[in-house]
C-alpha cells in the first residue's frame, strides 16, 4: 500500500471545494451516512460494480471510503450513482473520487484504520461460497436467517420470468432453486441461494427496486423456509443444480422443508434462460430505479418490453373540437413523463404523445387505449416516429405542438418518488392530495360540480386531512376532471394534484 492515507480534515475541506479536481481512483469517498450504518453496508454500494478490496468507516463523522480493486470498477460506481441516488437507511448518499489513490492499513489508530472487505461479499462477483472471519472483524454480525429469500412482485406491469430473476439474483451468489406462484393476488416468488449471506445482500441491495422503469417492485424478506424441494425444470420454477428434471405439467411443482400449502405457480412465458449460462444483468443497491435487464441473443428468445424500444406513442380518434395539447400532456402524464405532444394540423383528431422512455410509452398504452375521452373511444398505440420534431421558426403551428421536458408538473422525475408505486388505471374514484386545510368538502364537491362532474361520493384521509377521495359519476367524468383540476390553483402557491385511485367509496 503506499504511504497515502486518507486524512479526514483534509479531504473534507477538498470536498467542500474541489471535488471536481479529483481525477478517478479506485478509493471513493462516501458522504451523509446515516450514523447506524454498518461497514457492510457501504460495501453493498461497490459490489455489484466489482471487487471491494478496503472500507475505511469514519465514525461519527458521516462518511466513509471504499477502495474498489480497479478504476474501472470504481467508475462504473460514480458514473451509476451520478444518476441515481444511493440510499443507506433510507437517507441518501452522496460519493466522489477520493484524491487518495488507495487506502494504507497501516501506522492508523484502530479507528481509523482500513478494514478488507469480507471476501464473502466479493464472492458473489464469481460464485465463492466462503464465509471468512473478515466479516465479523469488519464489524458485522453474521446472518441468522436462512438462504431462501420471499420476493413479492408489486405494479405488475411488464413481464418478469423465472430467467429475468435469475438475471438479477445471480449477480449476488449462485442461486440454486427459483419458485414463481400467485398467492392472495399477489405474483410471489421463492428463491434459493448456496448460502446465507449471499441471500442477506441481495436482500440489503435489491429491496425496493423496480425491474422496469416504474413497475416490477421487488419487496423482498427472509422465508420461514430453510430449502426449496423442486420437482419440474419449467418457466414456473427451476432447480439449477439439476439438469434431469421433467418439464411437469406446471402444477405442485415445489415442496418445501416445512411442508406449507401453495396454491399452483404461474406468471410470463419464459424467456429459455440456457441452464448455465451466466447473468449479464447489472443490480444496483441503494436506490429505486430501473435494473438493466438484458436477454440472451439465443433464437427464441422474446425481448424484455422496453427495453429497447419506442417512447413516441400515436394516439387517434381523439375529439378535435375538446382535445389539446395540455390535455394530453396532463392525462398521459399519469403514466410517465411526457415530454412532447403534437396534434396534427390537418388531421386533429390525431396526436404523438413523446414520453420520456419506452416503458413509460408502454404503461400508457396499456392503460389508455380503448379509454373514453370526450366522448370518442381513444386508440394508443406506438409511433414510427422516434421523436416530435418541434415547429422550424415561422411554420404555421397554431400552438398545436409543445415542449413539456423540463416541467414541473412531471410526476416521475425523481427516482424514489411514491409515484411510482401508485400507478392505477382510470377510474371513477379519484385521489386528491395537497389540498389546503381551509378548503371544505363543499368547497372541493362545488368545484368538481364547475367542470361538469356529477359527485357520488367524498371522504378526507383520518390521517391526513391534506388527502381525500372523491367519486365521480364515470370512469369518463374522472378522466375530464383529472385534465381540467390536476394542478388546480388555491392560491398561495397551494396546488391541488388528482390521480385515479385503486379505492372506491
Amino acid at each position: 500500500m503506499s504511504n497515502s492515507t486518507p486524512a479526514t480534515g483534509n479531504e473534507k475541506t477538498k470536498s467542500r471545494g474541489k471535488r471536481s479536481l479529483c481525477s478517478p481512483s479506485r478509493v471513493i469517498h462516501i458522504r451523509q451516512i446515516p450514523d447506524d450504518v454498518t461497514g457492510a453496508e457501504v460495501i453493498s454500494l461497490g459490489v455489484p460494480f466489482g471487487k471491494v478490496t478496503n472500507v475505511l468507516m469514519l465514525r461519527g463523522k458521516g462518511q466513509a471510503f471504499l477502495e474498489m480493486a480497479s478504476i474501472d470498477a470504481a467508475v462504473s460506481m460514480v458514473n451509476y450513482y451520478a444518476v441515481a441516488t444511493p440510499l443507506l437507511h433510507n437517507q441518501p448518499v452522496y460519493m466522489q473520487y477520493s484524491c487518495y489513490k488507495e487506502l494504507r492499513t497501516d501506522n492508523q489508530p484502530n479507528q481509523a484504520r482500513p478494514q478488507p472487505a469480507p471476501q464473502c461479499m466479493n464472492a458473489v462477483q464469481h460464485g465463492n461460497l466462503g464465509i471468512t472471519s473478515a466479516f465479523a472483524a469488519e464489524g458485522g454480525v453474521l446472518p441468522s436467517h436462512g438462504s431462501v429469500l420471499r420476493i413479492v412482485v408489486e405494479n405488475v406491469f411488464c413481464p418478469v420470468t423465472l430467467d429475468t430473476l435469475y438475471q438479477i439474483f445471480s449477480k449476488f451468489g449462485f442461486v440454486l432453486k427459483i419458485v414463481m406462484f400467485h398467492k392472495n393476488n399477489q405474483f410471489q416468488v421463492l428463491l434459493q441461494y448456496a448460502d446465507a449471506m449471499n441471500a442477506y445482500y441481495a436482500k440489503m441491495a435489491l429491496d425496493g427496486h423496480c425491474i422496469y422503469t416504474g413497475c416490477c417492485t421487488l419487496r423482498i424478506d427472509f422465508s420461514k423456509f430453510t430449502k426449496l424441494t423442486v420437482k419440474y425444470n419449467n418457466d414456473k420454477s427451476r432447480d439449477f443444480t439439476r439438469t434431469d428434471l421433467p418439464f411437469g405439467d406446471g402444477h405442485r411443482t415445489v415442496e418445501t422443508s416445512l411442508s406449507a400449502p401453495f396454491g399452483p405457480p404461474g406468471f410470463a412465458p419464459a424467456l429459455g434462460f440456457p441452464q448455465g449460462a451466466g447473468p449479464s444483468a447489472l443490480p444496483v443497491p441503494g436506490a429505486l430505479g430501473p435494473l438493466t435487464v438484458t436477454t440472451s441473443a439465443a433464437p427464441g428468445h422474446m425481448t424484455v418490453p422496453g427495453i429497447p424500444g419506442n417512447s413516441v406513442l400515436l394516439v387517434s380518434n381523439l375529439n378535435p373540437e375538446a382535445i389539446t395539447p395540455y390535455g394530453l400532456f396532463i392525462l398521459f402524464g399519469v403514466y410517465g413523463d411526457v415530454h412532447r405532444v403534437k396534434i396534427m394540423f390537418k388531421k386533429r383528431g390525431i396526436a404523438l404523445v413523446q414520453m420520456a422512455d419506452a416503458t413509460q410509452a408502454q404503461l400508457a398504452i396499456n392503460y389508455l387505449n380503448g379509454q373514453k375521452l370526450y366522448g370518442r373511444v381513444m386508440h394508443t398505440t406506438l409511433s414510427k416516429y422516434q421523436t416530435i420534431q418541434l415547429p422550424r421558426e415561422g411554420q404555421e403551428d397554431k400552438g398545436l405542438t409543445k415542449d413539456y421536458s423540463n416541467s414541473p408538473l412531471h410526476r416521475f422525475k425523481h427516482p424514489c418518488s411514491k409515484n411510482f408505486q401508485n400507478i392505477f388505471p382510470p377510474s371513477a374514484t379519484l385521489h386528491l392530495s395537497n389540498i389546503p386545510p381551509s378548503v371544505t368538502v363543499d368547497d372541493l364537491k362545488n368545484l368538481f360540480t364547475s367542470k361538469g362532474s356529477t359527485v357520488k361520493g367524498f371522504k378526507f384521509f383520518q390521517k391526513d386531512c391534506k388527502m381525500a377521495l372523491i367519486q365521480l359519476g364515470s370512469v369518463e367524468e374522472a378522466v375530464h376532471a383529472l385534465i381540467e383540476l390536476h394542478n388546480h390553483d388555491f392560491g398561495e402557491n397551494q396546488h391541488l394534484r388528482v390521480s385515479f385511485s385503486k379505492s372506491s367509496i
